[in-house]
């Protein structure tokens, strides 16, 4: 599939499909040509759509071709000989379209996730995003700002006015308190949702020799890991994805555990403590076979490992999983508790939305602010106008959509201050 906008986008049409127009959103059969030679390169399916209904909010047209590599080098040829077309660059359609105010900011970035998408946890939320729920939350909140804002500049511009005498510092803060109330619910998915888009992180941790390498093999059904009886084979830290119940999953395989004068090895233990407390969940793995009650190092699940070696049966408690990855013992339930940990941690009350820290940090800038506005004691008008001007800005970044027009807008539709 071929996608062409911009201005002469009717010229290229005519000079590779010979027509001199096409009809507006209809699916045409016709013949693609070499623009100087009118040698015919395909049978392809044109659409066109006009600026107003397109995707880049400019003229566009879409062509879909057989899809041989002949027929696709062909194609380009061919369009990189009409006169002023050329190829776009990278997310330049998407640039087009939030210049032209057809996307904004966020539903940029989740047309960006919705391309990297590997879960269908993570296509779900790309696709929300992208569709404009957050921006819709957004203007949710947006509205509430308005109203609030709209309030205390008629308070300080509009005094003499008699209706401006109805909102009241109660008005206000009942607006001030919807956002709030609306900011605090995103805010509280904003966790599961970073889960959702980066992945749930669990590492594998434990002494050496405990079986790590081979369990992460054994969790991602292939060889990732080196395994050998030789303690401390593993330095640095490796990482494998899974799809668990649709989620994405990140198992980390680290360094063993122990004292060592070894710098580099000093330097793994150290990599592999740091990326255990920063895990969404860590396994700390011991021998099964080991009657000692090893310390954990770590807020872990403890995994005891190798109990096929054990002479006797060892006790394992709820708290704890047993396994073998030789025989393949205890895996399979092992792997459904990651998967359904994983799922109970990346899904919230409501849909998730602020899948990036960018996003997290503007909301939360935006409820510092709103709740600042309704701190100050005597009510200045001017520095809670300051406050919500502050919040309204914070959810600019977000959508990169506000001023000041809508602000009086709300004033004289609200006011008919301009009687």
């Amino acid at each position: 599939m071929f996608r062409i906008s911009g201005a002469r986008c009717g010229d290229a049409l005519r000079l590779i499909a010979g027509r001199e127009s096409f009809p507006v959103r209809q699916a045409v059969l016709t013949t693609l040509r070499r623009p100087q030679s009118q040698e015919p390169i395909d049978r392809a399916v044109v659409t066109r759509f006009p600026a107003s209904s397109s995707f880049t909010g400019e003229e566009l047209a879409e062509i879909g071709v057989t899809g041989g590599r002949a027929v696709v080098a062909a194609t380009i040829g061919a369009l990189s000989d009409v006169p002023g077309l050329r190829l776009a660059k990278p997310g330049e359609f998407a640039w087009r379209a939030f210049m032209n105010g057809k996307v904004d900011l966020s539903e940029v970035e989740g047309l960006a996730d919705l391309v990297d998408a590997e879960t269908e946890a993570q296509r779900r939320q790309a696709h929300r995003i992208a569709g404009g729920a957050l921006k819709r939350e957004c203007e949710a909140v947006r509205t509430s700002l308005l109203e609030a804002m709209a309030a205390v500049e008629a308070q300080i511009d509009f005094s003499d006015v008699e209706d401006a005498e109805a909102l009241t510092e109660e008005t206000v803060k009942r607006h001030a308190a919807v956002a709030i109330d609306r900011i605090d619910r995103a805010l509280s998915t904003a966790a599961a949702a970073r889960r959702v888009r980066e992945g749930f992180v669990v590492v594998i941790a434990g002494r050496p020799n405990v079986g790590k390498s081979s369990l992460l093999n054994a969790l991602a059904g292939r060889d990732v890991a080196i395994t050998s009886e030789i303690p401390g084979t593993t330095r640095d830290l490796i990482e494998v994805s899974l799809d668990l119940n649709g989620f994405p999953v990140t198992l980390v395989d680290t360094a063993g555990v122990r004292d060592s004068d070894d710098p580099i090895e000093r330097e793994g233990v150290a990599r592999a403590l740091k990326r255990s407390q920063n895990a969404d969940l860590t396994l700390w793995l011991v021998d099964g076979c080991d009657a000692t009650n090893e310390s954990v190092k770590v807020d872990a699940i403890k995994v005891r490992t190798k109990i096929d070696l054990c002479k006797e049966r060892p006790s394992v408690s709820q708290e704890e999983f047993g396994i073998s990855t030789k025989t393949g013992e205890g895996v399979e339930e092992l792997l459904a508790m990651l998967g359904k940990i994983a799922e109970e941690r990346s899904s919230a009350e409501e849909p998730p939305l602020l899948s990036l820290e960018r996003h997290r940090i503007a909301f939360q800038s935006a409820r510092d602010a709103v709740a600042s506005a309704l701190s100050h004691r005597n009510f200045d008008a001017e520095l809670v106008a300051e406050d919500l001007r502050r919040a309204a800005a914070a959810l600019d970044n977000v959508t990169g959509r506000i001023g000041v027009e809508d602000v009086l807008g709300e004033i004289f539709s609200r006011l008919c201050v301009g009687k």
